[in-house]
């Protein structure tokens, strides 16, 4: 896999098992842009590799100081290159994947997120914005919604083919549909006027067929974020964390958020137990079950002893 703009006969045949397997662009992407790395690494073709090759390149990302998380991602890549297209199960067999270290969410409280949302800098933008916290959903998710997925007879929003494949219904709050409704009358229609409605994007991008990007949006909160005077380390994904945080405090079941956030374990939807402080506040701890003689008994206790 040459790391120059001409396509290897390699390259092309990654392409064609990505796209048979119906992998997502984005992950088409980052798989060829690991096997780059990989190539640039050994500075010869990866369908020369060896086992110490594999080895030494996991040991050289580890020592390039990249987080688990890219180094995780990377060799993902490489392995799809060594498994699927070039066939060699011993080589892909000397991948591993370190566990990422569990943090917990970032999440910003009510105060702040209306304070974020006050701030956006328009229609457009407030209306996103309020698409990642009052519904849950990723920046993908957002800029990737058609005109046919808002159901306002039904009060929901259908998410079509998201992370993982799946479609899923999210609610469709009456504030945020009066703001859709509004934005629909001013949305820009310069490159899709001959579009079906329902076909069209909410938030169209610059270019004929295309929508806004996540890079875009993602600016916009950064942006409205450092207006609104928010100082921590949030980021758009934030807005999803707090909507699911503040749902949990709420006393929603537990599966109805998974279901909302689209996971596909009940695990991943528990971490928010743990940013849940208003609900972990109210858990009785076992000091209060305690009765009388325990409190005759440490009044005595700390009575002074008779002289």
């Amino acid at each position: 896999m040459r790391t120059t703009n001409t396509v290897s006969p390699l390259r092309q045949r990654m392409i064609e098992d990505m796209t048979a397997r119906k992998l997502e662009a984005h992950s088409q992407r980052s798989h060829i842009h690991s096997c780059r790395r990989f190539a640039a690494f050994l500075k010869r073709s990866p369908d020369t590799a060896t086992a110490d090759d594999v080895r030494r390149f996991q040991l050289y990302l580890v020592q390039s100081g990249l987080s688990i998380g890219n180094r995780n991602r990377i060799m993902t890549g490489v392995k799809f290159l060594l498994r699927v297209t070039l066939r060699r199960h011993d080589l892909a067999a000397e991948i591993y994947h370190l566990k990422e270290p569990q943090k917990l969410p970032l999440t910003m409280s009510p105060e702040e997120a209306e304070r974020l949302l006050a701030m956006a800098g328009s229609l457009r933008d407030h209306v996103m914005l309020c698409l990642g916290y009052g519904c849950g959903l990723r920046a993908g998710e957002i800029v990737r919604l058609r005109a046919g997925d808002i159901d306002s007879a039904q009060k929901i929003i259908r998410i079509v083919q998201s992370k993982g494949r799946k479609d899923r219904h999210v609610m469709l709050p009456p504030e945020l549909l009066l703001s859709l409704r509004q934005w629909w009358t001013v949305r820009p229609t310069r490159y899709d006027a001959d579009v079906t409605v329902s076909e069209r994007w909410l938030f169209p991008g610059h270019r004929q067929g295309q929508h806004l990007t996540t890079r875009h949006l993602s600016r916009i909160f950064h942006e409205s974020a450092a207006a609104a005077g928010i100082t921590k380390r949030v980021s758009l994904h934030s807005l999803r964390h707090s909507f699911a945080t503040e749902l949990l405090e709420k006393g929603t079941d537990i599966r109805y958020i998974q279901a909302l956030l689209g996971h596909s374990k009940l695990d991943t939807t528990s971490r928010y137990t743990r940013v849940a402080t208003g609900r972990i506040a109210t858990i009785d701890s076992p000091l209060k079950q305690l009765g009388s003689k325990y409190r005759r008994l440490r009044k005595k206790r700390r009575s002074p002893k008779a002289a």
